[in-house]
């Protein structure tokens, strides 16, 4: 099958471009449909002229194979019309299944054919007297024409069906082809009447009767197993190989592939690990849907997450993890080993306005969470603090303010070790208090844990000077190597 392999960067977009593809796929469905009933409508006619005329059970049957052929591109032509009808309310997987229910419809047609002929041909072979064939050049003219015009429509009805995935088109063609190959053998049925063999006309009449059966039997298997859904021949295995390869896939937990027309819906179940943000989350999906669509463009996938905890998740990432699904703020998480004991202690943030009982409430339950996850043994110790309100009105302090804050800023960094230059200095004033931002230059080859104590001990020195300063919040920056 062609496959065109672009990387989706908008998933909107994708969409959009999906939709336009089969659009114009269903076009050229209903092209070569019509030009293949424009075949099969000549083909019949002067097949069932010639039979007549000649008497050749062979090119009679073929005539009639011929006039199947013709009610079937026919339905070939509608369904692929209907096949192309976007999903709605009551298809939610679109109208693909209408060409599979074509071909099926099809199929019956040909065992039919199939049936009648070889029945005439037992009749025929085991008369005392069979009817006279005649052997025409007219006879020899037809066939051979029959056999270019199947071969050429075959080929561009299999071009056609390949690229769009079109059970019907793939059934026409097998139409034609079985078409081109029972001409020939009533060709080759001609010819032995030429040359004196009566029953060569029956020979040849079963003989097209059994290669109608064989196509029969092969188109019926293909659109049995779409209509029970049966997964495209190697379609699983591409999509797990390409899936393990995207980052953030821990395993592939389900995975369920079905085809309608040229559409290939996938379902997928994936275990991610539970640590994973939301946002990354999100780019997992994204990443997916792009594997899977670069091997099948027009695909539908579902992607389903399984969170799963993995073997080698620190105390720090489990704690954070049952913080986050209870939709509770901590930090300052810290976990020790004490003589064999594990000992956790955080800090956790409620809402200022809580009394005391309802805040311990939240603690408790978090810290029950907390032991059933890591172990009844477990030690925990949560530190109760007030909330940060978000968007809480403020007002830059004024200038003489920011200022005074600077020069003590500056004084109390010269008596603290290794902390450099006071900048970009800023004081807010809010409802209860005053915040300070600044910057400051350090050794960068301190360790971080060492900076943040200097940062700590500036800002403590800071807030002991102005009690008015309810948070002071350093951020440290590495200072430039000295001049030479």
């Amino acid at each position: 099958m062609q496959r065109i392999n672009f990387r989706c960067i908008d998933a909107g977009n994708c969409d959009r471009y999906v939709a336009a593809q089969r659009h114009g796929m269903s076009d050229v469905k209903q092209k070569v449909a019509l030009s293949s009933i424009a075949a099969s409508a000549g083909l019949t006619a002067a097949k069932a002229i010639v039979g007549v005329m000649s008497g050749s059970l062979a090119l009679l049957s073929e005539a009639a194979h011929s006039l199947i052929d013709l009610g079937a591109t026919v339905m070939t032509y509608f369904a692929v019309r209907l096949s192309g009808k976007p999903a709605d309310a009551e298809h939610h997987y679109g109208h693909g299944k209408i060409e599979s229910v074509s071909a099926l419809a099809e199929t019956a047609l040909l065992f039919g054919l199939a049936g009648v002929v070889i029945w005439e041909a037992a009749k025929r072979l085991m008369s005392a007297q069979p009817p006279e064939v005649e052997a025409t050049p007219w006879a020899f003219a037809v066939i051979a024409v029959s056999i270019v015009v199947d071969f050429l429509r075959a080929r561009a009805l299999y071009r056609t069906a390949e690229k769009t995935s079109s059970h019907a088109l793939e059934a026409d063609a097998l139409h034609f082809s079985s078409d081109m190959w029972s001409s020939s053998a009533v060709l080759i049925g001609l010819f032995g009447i030429a040359l004196g063999f009566a029953s060569a006309d029956s020979v040849a009449a079963v003989a097209v009767s059994i290669l109608i059966c064989i196509a029969g039997w092969r188109l019926g298997r293909r659109t049995i197993d779409a209509l029970t859904d049966t997964a495209p021949p190697g379609v699983a295995d591409k999509i797990t190989a390409a899936i393990n390869h995207v980052p953030g896939v821990v395993a592939i937990e389900r995975l369920r592939v079905r085809q309608v027309g040229e559409v290939v819906f996938v379902d997928l179940v994936v275990a991610v690990s539970r640590t994973l943000p939301l946002d990354r989350l999100a780019a997992v999906k994204q990443r997916i849907v792009e594997a899977v669509r670069a091997d099948s463009p027009a695909a539908e996938v579902t992607v389903t997450t399984e969170p799963r905890a993995l073997d080698d998740e620190s105390v720090l990432e489990r704690v954070m993890v049952i913080a986050r699904n209870r939709s509770l703020a901590i930090h300052h998480v810290t976990a020790h080993a004490i003589e064999g004991r594990l000992a956790v202690s955080l800090d956790l943030e409620v809402d200022g306005a809580l009394s005391l009982g309802g805040a311990h409430d939240i603690a408790t339950g978090l810290e029950e969470a907390i032991r059933e996850e890591l172990g009844p043994g477990v030690e925990v110790e949560t530190h109760i603090e007030p909330l940060q309100p978000l968007d809480e009105p403020g007002r830059d302090a004024s200038a003489q303010r920011i200022a005074a804050v600077r020069e003590a800023l500056t004084e109390i960094a010269t008596k603290v070790d290794f902390v450099g230059a006071i900048h970009d200095v800023r004081v807010r004033a809010a409802g209860d208090g005053e915040i300070v931002n600044f910057h400051c230059l350090v050794d960068p080859a301190l360790k971080v844990a060492d900076v943040h104590d200097k940062v700590d001990e500036v800002e403590r020195a800071l807030r002991l000077r102005f009690p008015s300063i309810k948070r002071a919040i350093g951020h440290a920056e590495p200072a430039p190597p000295a001049s030479p």
